[in-house]
């Protein structure tokens, strides 16, 4: 089983040359460009419904059609390591920020700590499943983790699909949290990441997750739209009433970007609204045409 990691912050080196996002619209690659901080991407298109991302098997409608998109963008890419980062989407995985008052410091006796306090928190098997967490902070004699939980049988899947590709999932990260690494500074940072049928917004400040809620969509366009916008204000409320003040920016990742989520209904469904920008400051080049907005996960996963 890959290695299900955190992202604040990876050690330089730690990571592959090269990371691949799974999403319900196609497969993106990327790896580090020649010029300092540059990032090359390509894209493989999947039909609809080729991913159907969840916390039960199947994730994978069409794993040959996605083995063969992911095989296209790494070919166009001309990467030549054969070990990436694997980013899944939010929904395959449960991310969650827990208090503990202490943590053994042996990172396996830690981990069976986290799992039994994940027993009655997620709705699936946790004995067996990937569990990975990072401490944040410690403040007031308590310690704030960020967990990651995926079960296993979905993380096999992926997995597979990926070797079956020909490609060995070194790492393999949620969307959120790889995206996350995209954003540079140490500022509050309130971001979402729009995916499909799945919206998460977080809250960064200071290399430490504030805030992470992912929420499934409704399939209903209208009604899809109005459960977007409620997670956005709900995230504004929190970041207003923990941080007592609004964000003058929100950085969003998902299909068309920022400039085609300001024409959406959700967006004129926030107010105030927040500027709205894309979620990566990295110099970006492209290899086929990649969709706007969708890169910001996999130009996080190579933050070095």
């Amino acid at each position: 089983m890959a290695n299900l990691e955190n992202f604040f912050k990876p050690v330089p080196g730690s990571r592959p040359k090269a990371a691949c996002e799974i999403r319900p619209e196609g497969v993106i690659a990327a790896r580090p460009g020649k010029k300092h901080g540059e990032i090359v991407t390509a894209f493989a298109p999947l039909r609809e419904g080729a991913v159907a991302p969840g916390l039960k098997v199947p994730n994978l409608m069409d794993a040959h059609a996605v083995g063969a998109a992911l095989e296209s963008a790494m070919d166009s890419l001309g990467a030549r390591s054969k070990e990436l980062t694997l980013v899944v989407p939010d929904a395959s995985a449960r991310v969650l920020l827990l208090d503990f008052d202490e943590l053994p410091s042996r990172r396996q006796e830690a981990l069976a700590v986290v799992r039994f306090r994940l027993r009655k928190m997620v709705p699936f098997d946790v004995e067996n499943a990937a569990v990975s967490y990072q401490v944040m902070a410690e403040k007031n004699g308590q310690l704030s983790a960020l967990v990651t939980v995926m079960p296993a049988d979905v993380l096999a899947e992926y997995e597979t699909m990926v070797r079956d590709a020909g490609y060995e999932p070194a790492v393999v990260l949620p969307s959120t949290l790889a995206a996350a690494a995209a954003v540079e500074g140490d500022s509050a940072i309130l971001m979402v990441n729009h995916s499909g049928t799945s919206v998460t917004t977080a809250v960064t400040q200071d290399n430490e997750m504030l805030l992470h809620r992912s929420m499934d969509l409704p399939a209903e366009p209208q009604a899809r739209e109005e459960e977007m916008a409620q997670a956005v204000i709900t995230a504004l409320a929190w970041y207003e009433d923990t941080l007592s003040r609004l964000p003058s920016t929100m950085y969003y990742a998902g299909p068309g970007g920022a400039s085609a989520a300001l024409q959406s209904r959700w967006a004129a469904l926030v107010q105030p609204a927040p500027k709205l920008v894309d979620l990566t400051s990295a110099d970006v080049s492209a290899m086929t045409t990649v969709p706007p907005g969708v890169v910001a996960s996999v130009t996080g996963a190579l933050a070095r």
